[in-house]
């Protein structure tokens, strides 16, 4: 729900903005900034019970001295922190670059690695100077997850070497050769070690009841190292081993030609610039759902050179290469993180660390940092995003990447699938189909894909089949049309009507074959911000400009360019009166739009709004009779088939809500909004009876319930269904068995709709793929 303005008097239930609101200007006070400050301390304390394990763990894998893990760390935090544009995002070690550091390290040495990383640095600081950032993020998800992936696979594979007590070799084709060999005969206690570490690793997020909430402050990977260490203690297997602190000898360029040592500085530069820019934007979204946030935004190209500062200074300190990445940045953000502050101070911890406590860190066994780094190469191998490119046809690109990734490297990975996907896509362009029906009034030629040059011979030999004089609707199913194309098409259409036929794309009604005009072209909607159509006129007035001048310049370019095209059909509706099939019951917020959502017209859905999407049972109070009415005319008059309630993301209804139940008082002489939300308080004693979990009750497909807010909206939806259900003309309408009811969730920020499965209580994804609707 959008935010609601509070009146002068009396006192009233207030709603908070909505999430990602920046604040408003004026002096921070004192409580704030404690709290600021108290947030960022605690955040910097957990990602750096987090850090140690993963850096030293890194380190292991790649062959490089342990310490410099540590290193990587605090200078990622510190310097990346301070310097960097995504504040929240947390700079360390790069698990993305632990294959490319390995065999670098093995070809060439650790002090030509750190030289190759301080090259790779001042690439990141060139590439961040000349603002190239975005062009970064339009690498295909599809190359970047299937790179990701296949150096997970590498990781683990080798790794697994090390949880049985063996030494990993450089390939993973190797590896993997050797695999069976080394599960013949592993040795028992390192096995035991790893065994332990993964079940914790994948019970403690798991830990149930109140115990397990306060268990669960310290981060996984951290318990997970503590209970090996304790399994371990006194068994004769290798450990941590810190060298004793010195200056580090300087970075020596490595004995190599040119063309070997630029493709490592570009490997190392790549794979480092896209994981942490592809964190900076994933933080940054992940910061902005927290309610009530007000988080800088990235600044990518400052990111990126303040990550090849942070390059540099860890190269030169002899620490590994660095990367902004997800999994700390999103554990800073979970933890209450603010500003940059616990990034900063988290590399302060590390570093302290490092000089302090050598002593303990050298008690953990090595096989408890292999098995952690296993089990992150494991995770990095996401189904999620496998399902998600094959629904979009991009499973061959991500596929080629991970093979190529595991079997010739990184560098080649990449620029395989880039390959691929160019190849697709030239596919895809070239992929034309011309298809020609005869119907009962005349013909049809339907022209699926994108009509380009190369698909004229074609589309000219379909054309020659519709014999002269025939009447012919032509439909074009793709989004392009060049110009070659077009001047075949209308010649043809030009000769065709000279026979005596007509030509219409569409339909009879239809307009003539034109070229596509630009004004809202392959567009679902035109915003009003920043847009020609609603800027006033020059001889506006001032007092005019403010008042309606977007409202009236949008509903001039709906004459111009929308009017003419929906005319005939409202003309149809206005004659035959309204039938819709729907009654589509959602909140009154901006940012939902029925319409484009559903994808429906006029005439389709009987849509009724309010604060909340609420439903009050028969009974309420009479300002309720809105709705009731509304009801009880979509099911009686109207005679719909279905009842949609729909709930959103972000929706300050429920956030009202939320806080009415953290001071329950209410005021004497209570605002009409205060009123109308008492509605929704049965959906939040329904939600505190089945508990903050909402086990059994309400999940969302593939993701958890991300916090409090979205579990209200998610309850209320189900209650507002039961409060359906006790008006007498639906109730008397499903017992027929001719209305359904359904609910719906839509969550603004992801542009995904949910479906609720009432049996179940779960609600499930929408996916593009759908062939039958469900509602």
């Amino acid at each position: 729900m959008s935010q609601i303005q509070k009146p002068p008097q009396p006192p009233r239930t207030e709603i908070p903005p909505e999430p990602g609101t920046p604040a408003g200007p004026g002096p921070r006070r004192k409580g704030d900034r404690y709290a600021t400050w108290r947030g960022d301390l605690s955040a910097s304390a957990v990602v750096f019970l987090l850090a140690v394990p993963l850096s030293l763990g890194i380190a292991l894998a790649t062959g490089a001295p342990l310490q410099a893990g540590l290193v990587a760390a605090a200078a990622g935090g510190i310097v990346a922190g301070l310097l960097g544009g995504a504040p929240l995002q947390v700079t360390g070690a790069a698990t993305g670059l632990l294959v490319v550091t390995a065999d670098l390290v093995q070809r060439y040495g650790w002090r030509a690695t750190c030289a190759i990383t301080v090259l790779a640095g001042l690439a990141q600081l060139a590439l961040g100077a000349v603002r190239v950032a975005r062009a970064a993020l339009a690498i295909s998800p599809a190359i970047v997850h299937g790179m990701l992936a296949g150096i997970g696979v590498t990781i683990a594979v080798g790794q697994l070497h090390v949880v049985l007590g063996g030494s990993p070799d450089s390939s993973a084709v190797d590896n993997a050769v050797a695999l069976p060999g080394q599960l013949a005969h592993p040795h028992a206690v390192a096995a035991a070690i790893g065994a332990v570490t993964v079940a914790v690793l994948a019970g403690w997020p798991r830990l149930p009841g109140r115990a397990g909430r306060w268990a669960r402050l310290l981060p996984a990977p951290l318990a997970a190292v503590l209970a090996a260490t304790a399994v371990g203690a006194g068994a004769a297997v290798p450990r941590v081993q810190l060298p004793s602190w010195r200056l580090p000898q300087p970075p020596v360029l490595p004995d190599a030609s040119v063309a070997a040592l630029a493709a490592a500085v570009l490997t190392v530069t790549l794979v480092a610039s896209t994981e942490s820019l592809l964190s900076a934007v994933a933080v940054d979204r992940l910061a902005a759902e927290r309610p009530g946030a007000a988080t800088e935004r990235p600044r990518l190209n400052r990111e990126l050179a303040a990550q090849g500062v942070a390059n540099i200074v860890s190269g030169l300190a002899g620490g590994l290469p660095v990367s902004g990445g997800a999994i700390r940045g999103s554990a800073n953000v979970q933890a209450g993180a603010a500003t940059r502050r616990a990034t900063v101070l988290h590399g302060v911890w590390v570093l302290l660390c490092a000089g302090l406590l050598a002593g303990v860190l050298e008690l953990i066994p090595l096989a408890a940092l292999a098995a952690l780094v296993m089990a992150v190469g494991v995770r990095m191998v996401s189904f999620a995003h496998i399902r998600h490119v094959q629904r979009h046809r991009e499973f061959p690109v991500y596929a080629a990447t991970l093979g190529a990734v595991v079997l010739l490297g990184v560098l080649q990975g990449v620029l395989t699938g880039i390959a691929v996907g160019v190849f697709l896509a030239l596919r895809r362009l070239t992929h034309t189909r011309v298809a020609v029906t005869e119907e009962s009034d005349g013909h049809r030629v339907r022209i699926s894909g994108q009509l380009t040059f190369l698909a004229v011979p074609r589309l000219t030999r379909a054309l020659a089949l519709v014999p002269p004089g025939a009447g012919v609707v032509v439909e074009l199913c793709g989004s392009f049309m060049d110009h070659a194309a077009y001047e075949a098409l209308q010649s043809w259409s030009a000769a065709h009507r000279a026979s005596g036929g007509w030509v219409r794309l569409g339909g009879r009604s239809g307009r003539p074959i034109a070229e596509p005009a630009s004004a809202h072209a392959c567009r679902p909607w035109t915003p009003w911000r920043n847009h020609h159509c609603t800027r006033p006129a020059p001889d506006r007035t001032a007092a005019h400009e403010s008042s309606g001048s977007q409202l009236l310049g949008g509903i001039s370019a709906f004459q111009r360019h929308t009017a003419p095209l929906v005319r005939e059909e409202l003309a149809r509706l206005a004659r035959e009166g309204q039938r819709p099939t729907q009654l589509f019951l959602t909140c009154a917020d901006s940012r939902l739009v029925t319409s484009m959502i559903t994808s429906s017209g006029p005439g389709d859905l009987f849509t009724v709004r309010n604060i909340g999407n609420l439903v009050p049972p028969p009974g309420s109070d009479a300002s309720c009779d809105s709705v009731g009415a509304a009801i009880e005319y979509a099911v009686e008059v109207l005679r719909v088939g279905s009842i949609t309630v729909c709930g959103h993301s972000g929706c300050g209804a429920m956030a009202a809500l939320l806080g009415s139940a953290a001071s329950p008082a209410e005021p004497a002489e209570a605002t009409p909004l205060a009123r109308w939300l008492r509605h929704g308080r049965p959906s939040l004693a329904r939600m505190e009876r089945i508990g903050r979990l909402g086990r059994g009750e309400v999940a969302l497909g593939e993701r958890p319930v991300g916090d409090d807010q979205e579990r209200l909206a998610l309850v209320n939806v189900r209650q507002q269904l039961d409060h359906l259900r006790t008006h007498p003309s639906v109730a008397r309408r499903t017992a027929e068995g001719s209305l359904t009811l359904h609910g719906m969730y839509f969550h603004v920020a992801e542009a995904q709709a949910y479906v609720l499965d009432e049996p179940s209580g779960w609600f499930r994804p929408v996916h593009a793929d759908v062939q039958v609707a469900r509602i």
